[in-house]
């Protein structure tokens, strides 16, 4: 059992309701003038002038009500005077207590009344801890209690945990036993960078006797923060193995972390400062699902914290577990391929039966680059594999030739030039690899120049066209931040060109590229699925006999048979490498083998076609 709450910002009310009905008219001196002084200035937080309204220790009575708010963390208190009935020298007032706890849920709302008395002509409030609640004994204090769910795994595709046990340290506080609370916990907040006034608000609310966990910490990945947490007088430690870190796709899966300030506002309500929340990929975008809600209970306890008697719950909602499309020797196999590339690299692969993503997997050069180091804050990690923004080179070849095919006097035996190198509207095209003479040999190896002078071919809205027919820029979504790619419409010869080599304003992703060589594998193009039984975002895109797909198959098998993608022993498949930014490269494979679509790019000059070979090894 945890203690959570959410402490709001807003301030205690000021306005008394006042709606009273009486038994009758009252003679002066009248018990109302009291009643009302007491309410209003409880509700006000004026304790001492509420406790001069009553016969009690005014140090006493002051103090019992002003530990209300700290006791519960709460953000605004209403109360509202009802039935007053005179006998004699003795009054009782009904009156309604509204709360707000401020986690967003219901307010606890209860009926109290007190007792007053009228010696020598003055009333005066009996006082007792039962105004404060009916259930609340003398000696016994307010307290929330948490029932926390266990956070549950993240899923592959056939149901086994996507997450490893590492070892974790909770820190936290016994509050009861703090010599210095707002000095222990000013410096637990500074290390952590949690809000030092929410967490002594919080640890405020809990019951003094229990052990109150504040933050979670995994090492080694965090262990300086734990180091220095260790020296802090009142933080006592607990440790254990725990589910916590991702075992694989790392960006898909994503990390826990301390819910700092920043962090609370992503997640809102009902999560408390230091709560471990999800920071990053899945573990944040379903925290809820995840970690489900807590369970608030307030209670009335005494001293002891034995017994505590529940006044008010607001129930939360079970954790569940979330399962992606993942598939673990998909994933293991286009890690381990990418594990030695020395630039940023990544891979995505999918289903092309149904879209699923199978895998995507980024080097630690890619993580460095695009992601966040382990143990910072991770909130920005994006996976290159899905969000990349890449020019294709001329893997987009695919996407040219299609748009070529459905011309009838575009034969892929026809003669074709491949030139070392050919300038169009200003611009210089050049390639140094084999050369063919037809059409299909230079789909086979890739000459740029070849494809370049073909730009007066189709119109250029063509390609555009033929993108869009393969979901290059289509409006699908997942989860996580991906990217479908774009094309422009040329603006003149040397754009058209330029993009029918994959470069000029086309941008693709690793994903983007997988799902453009799973239409071709499977004859139907599909939107990607990373989370199991979602619904798809936008429908499937049917090929028809002029989207020529056969004829692609066959080109792509040419290329792994006798092209650039020989060796890698997959049915079909391209290479490029690419001009990208500021003289830098990009190196290309796109294929498909045995109901896996892939696409891997890495930032330079790499042999692409070796590492899908290492891929579809891995996969064996």
């Amino acid at each position: 059992m945890g203690i959570r709450r959410l402490r709001s910002t807003a301030a205690l009310a000021a306005t008394l309701l006042v709606t009273t009905t009486s038994a009758g008219c009252f003679a002066e001196p009248s018990p109302l003038p009291t009643i009302r002084d007491f309410l209003v200035a409880w509700q006000n937080s004026n304790y001492r002038n509420a406790a001069k309204q009553t016969n009690g220790d005014r140090d006493v009575v002051a103090a019992a009500l002003g530990a209300v708010p700290a006791q519960l963390d709460l953000a605004s208190l209403h109360l509202a005077l009802g039935r007053v009935r005179q006998n004699g020298e003795d009054a009782t007032a009904q009156f309604a207590v509204n709360v707000d706890l401020g986690d967003g849920g219901s307010p606890w709302s209860y009926g109290s009344s007190m007792r007053l008395h009228r010696t020598n002509g003055t009333w005066k409030v009996v006082w007792s801890p039962s105004i404060i609640h009916p259930d609340l004994g003398p000696g016994q204090r307010l307290a929330i209690v948490t029932k926390t769910p266990v956070r549950q795994h993240i899923l592959d595709n056939r149901g086994k945990t996507l997450l490893k046990k590492v070892n974790v340290e909770i820190f936290g506080v016994t509050p009861g036993r703090l010599a210095n609370a707002e000095q222990t916990l000013g410096q637990l907040a500074k290390i952590t960078h949690l809000d030092k006034d929410r967490v002594i608000a919080h640890v405020r609310s809990a019951p003094p006797q229990t052990f109150l966990p504040l933050v979670t910490l995994q090492t080694p990945d965090q262990a300086g923060d734990a180091a220095q947490l260790r020296q802090v007088p009142g933080v006592e430690r607990r440790s254990r193995l725990s589910y916590v870190a991702p075992a694989v796709a790392d960006e898909i899966v994503g990390r826990l972390g301390p819910a700092t300030a920043e962090r609370l506002q992503q997640v809102g309500a009902p999560y408390q400062p230091g709560d471990t929340i999800g920071v990053s990929g899945l573990q944040v975008l379903q925290q809820r699902t995840l970690a489900g809600t807590p369970t608030v209970d307030v209670v009335a306890q005494d001293p002891s914290g034995i017994n505590p008697k529940e006044l008010f719950e607001v129930r939360g909602a079970e954790s569940q577990s979330v399962t992606t499309t993942i598939d673990r020797k998909t994933q293991n196999a286009a890690e381990s391929a990418l594990r030695r590339v020395r630039y940023p690299a990544s891979l995505a692969a999918i289903d092309p039966a149904t879209g699923n993503v199978l895998a995507a997997a980024n080097n630690a050069a890619s993580q460095r680059k695009y992601g966040a180091a382990k143990g910072d804050d991770a909130s920005q990690e994006n996976s290159a594999a899905l969000n990349g923004h890449y020019p294709p080179g001329m893997t987009f070849s695919i996407v040219t030739t299609r748009a070529l095919l459905q011309y009838p006097n575009q034969k892929i035996t026809s003669p074709l030039r491949c030139l070392k190198g050919t300038q169009v509207g200003g611009q210089t095209f050049t390639y140094s690899g084999p050369v063919g003479k037809t059409f299909q040999a230079n789909f086979a190896v890739g000459c740029t120049t070849a494809f370049a002078n073909l730009y007066r071919s189709i119109a250029p809205q063509d390609l555009p066209a033929s993108a869009a027919r393969f979901g290059i820029g289509a409006p699908w979504s997942l989860p996580l931040p991906s990217f479908s790619g774009s094309v422009a419409v040329p603006a003149n010869d040397a754009e058209r060109a330029a993009e029918m080599v994959g470069q000029g304003r086309i941008e693709v992703s690793p994903l983007s590229m997988a799902l453009v060589a799973g239409a071709v594998s499977s004859g139907t193009w599909r939107p990607p699925q990373l989370l199991k039984d979602a619904s798809p975002s936008v429908p499937p895109k049917n090929t028809d006999p002029s989207d020529g797909i056969p004829t692609l198959q066959g080109l792509m098998q040419r290329a792994v048979v006798s092209g650039t993608a020989k060796g890698t022993k997959v049915s079909g498949g391209v290479t490029a490498t690419v001009p990208y930014r500021n003289g830098q490269y990009v190196s290309w494979f796109v294929g498909y083998r045995q109901g896996v679509a892939f696409a891997i790019a890495v930032e330079g000059k790499a042999p692409a076609d070796d590492l899908a070979a290492k891929f579809v090894k891995a996969q064996s």
